[in-house]
């Protein structure tokens, strides 16, 4: 079984982002250490805050 959005998709790394900034969090400068490296928890690619969901 496999689960889809009905409408409006989002990347996983935009609604981490969002999830972040609801709980006060800015997800641009949280990073963990992973195997000597330092890993941002939305992906390397940058994520946007998605302002649909805040309203």
């Amino acid at each position: 079984m496999r689960y889809r959005p009905a409408e409006n998709p989002v990347q996983l790394r935009d609604l981490h982002a969002t999830v972040l900034l609801l709980l006060g969090l800015e997800h641009s400068r949280l990073a963990v250490e992973f195997q000597g490296l330092q890993q941002k928890l939305t992906s390397v690619k940058p994520a946007q805050v998605v302002s649909e969901l805040l309203a």
